[in-house]
Formats: structure tokens, C-alpha cells, sequence
């Protein structure tokens, strides 16, 4: 039972140091990028340390479980682990750990059949307001223009996928300013950004009182629009994305006094402005390695019972 206790340890540890040693840091703004590994890092430990404990957990509590998960492995490493020698605490922190599992799977899909409902919504929408023309090609991805007092632009994923723009964003945007709004837009669908919203979603909603989920949905939210707004700059370049961002938020408010929830647009635009120094390569590159690691950290945990075995 010391195992699975080592490993929750160390996904608890994970779970409260990470977000806090992000929060500290400077680099995340600089590199959202990196930032955004990072963070999948933390959590991916975090999961698979309950993973692991999970399944250890059942393979003390019953040689049932036990004996698949170690039919190959030598007798010596077997009995290291003490299969089916632990009671009813180890079968507890099993039946638990699954739940919440299962739970967290059942989460998933219902934020992607909610975003699929949302889409499909979307995208009939779209069919009424912008049908299509005779002889059109519906699986040919293209630009949407919709009548609209709003200026508004949005990529709408799926298959086929749709950049829409109202005619409002039309009037307001110029040129390069409006060619970085959809460089911004193509960058959040290059790089898939909806998953990585659709999983801390997930977690987040399902586990609403552990902190670090929370900080990661909210991370999410942040860091892709800090992202894709350095694909559109690195194009058409920092002071034009900035004002395309002036331009297309300015009637929602957010540039006065506003909640703190409303600040993003203006600390963005700020950043883009104001652009902090980039990390040399070297040191994206050791923060990217040193990031990799950390979930080997449980795996290496697990196998030390083993390796003690076999020395």
C-alpha cells in the first residue's frame, strides 16, 4: 500500500507546486507556446499518478487484477509488489480512483457533444443566413460573410470548417488589419485549440473544488488568444494586430473601467504593444525537455519497487 500512497504524494505535490511555480514565473506571457506544454505536462502527471495508483491499488487488494498486470514480469519483481496482501484500504482507493475516472470520461464527452450541439446550432445558422450558392462546393472550406451591426469574427471548426466575419467587422477592418483578425483566428485552428478547451473544460466541470483544473481552464483561456496573437504579429506585426484588436473590441467596453473577467482584450493588446523580451531558444528548448519529464516522474516512481528487486 505504500506505493499507491507514494504516487497519490506525488500527484497532490504535482497538483498544488506546478500552478503556483507557473504563477510565479515571468516566461509564460513571453513564450505562451512553451506555456502552454507545460501546463499539459503538470496535468498529464497528475493524471497518470492517479492512474497508477489506481491500478497498483487494485493489484494489492486482489490477485484478480494483480496477475494480468504482471504475467510477465519475474517472480522476485511480483512479490515485490505484495499482489493481493493488502485489505479493504487498497480496494477503497481503487473502486475510488476509478470512479473518478470514469467520471472524468463521462465529462469529456459531454463537453464534446456540447460543443458538437453548440457547432451544429452554429452551422445551421449559418445555413439560413449564408445558404449556399448554386453550384457550390459544401465541403470546400471558405470564407462567410454574415450581415451583422456586431463586429465579430470567428472560426467555426468542424468539417467542413467556416471563417466567418459579420459586415460590421468588414467596415471596421482594413486590410492587413483585418488579414491578421483571421491569421489570429486560422492560428487558434491550426494549432486545435478547442481541444485543449474541451479538456480543461472537462476537468474543470467535473472537479470543480480541485484548484489546479480551475487554473488550468483558466490558463487555457488565456494563453491560446496569447498565442494565436503571436502567430498574426509574427505576419502582419505587432502594432497592426494590436489595433485590429482596438477595432474589433472596442464597443463591447473593455477598454474603460471594467471587471477584471473583461480585461483580457486590454492586457493583450498592452502585451502586443509592450512585447516582452523572447526566452533564447536554449532555454525554450530546456524548459520544453525539463517539462517532458515530469510525468516519467510516476512512471519512474512505480517501477521503483521492481528495480530494488532485480539490483
Amino acid at each position: 500500500m505504500m506505493l499507491p500512497a507514494a504516487l497519490l504524494l506525488l500527484g497532490v505535490l504535482t497538483a498544488v507546486v506546478g500552478p503556483r511555480l507557473l504563477a510565479r514565473a515571468d516566461w509564460p506571457d513571453r513564450e505562451p507556446v512553451v506555456a502552454l506544454w507545460v501546463w499539459q505536462c503538470v496535468i498529464a502527471t497528475v493524471l497518470l499518478c492517479c492512474a497508477l495508483s489506481m491500478t497498483f491499488s487494485a493489484a494489492a487488494a486482489s490477485r484478480v487484477v494483480g496477475t494480468p498486470v504482471f504475467a510477465t514480469a519475474p517472480s522476485g519483481v511480483v512479490e515485490a509488489y505484495a499482489l493481493g496482501t493488502s485489505g479493504p484500504p487498497a480496494a477503497t482507493t481503487a473502486v475510488v480512483l476509478a470512479c473518478g475516472g470514469l467520471w472524468s470520461a463521462a465529462m469529456l464527452v459531454r463537453e464534446v457533444v456540447r460543443a458538437r450541439a453548440r457547432r451544429r446550432a452554429r452551422r445551421d445558422e449559418l445555413l439560413v443566413r449564408a445558404p449556399l450558392l448554386p453550384g457550390e462546393d459544401p465541403g470546400s472550406q471558405r470564407l462567410v460573410v454574415l450581415e451583422g451591426e456586431r463586429p465579430d469574427v470567428w472560426w467555426l471548426s468542424g468539417s467542413p470548417s467556416r471563417l466567418v466575419v459579420t459586415t460590421a467587422a468588414l467596415r471596421r477592418l482594413r486590410g492587413r488589419r483585418l488579414d491578421a483578425v483571421l491569421a489570429h483566428e486560422r492560428g487558434h485552428a491550426r494549432a486545435r485549440h478547442d481541444w485543449l478547451l474541451h479538456c480543461s473544460a472537462a476537468l474543470a466541470d467535473g472537479f470543480p473544488r480541485v484548484s489546479v483544473f480551475a487554473a488550468f481552464r483558466g490558463e487555457m483561456h488565456r494563453l491560446v488568444e496569447l498565442a494565436a496573437d503571436d502567430t498574426a504579429s509574427r505576419r502582419f506585426g505587432r502594432l497592426t494586430t494590436a489595433l485590429a484588436l482596438v477595432e474589433l473590441n472596442e464597443h463591447r467596453g473593455v477598454f474603460g473601467p471594467c471587471p477584471a473577467s473583461q480585461g483580457q482584450v486590454r492586457a493583450r493588446v498592452h502585451r502586443l504593444l509592450a512585447p516582452p523580451d523572447r526566452l533564447t531558444a536554449g532555454r525554450r528548448l530546456r524548459l520544453t525537455a525539463v517539462a517532458s519529464l515530469v510525468p516519467v516522474l510516476p512512471v519512474l516512481v512505480a517501477f521503483v519497487p521492481g528495480l530494488r528487486a532485480l539490483g
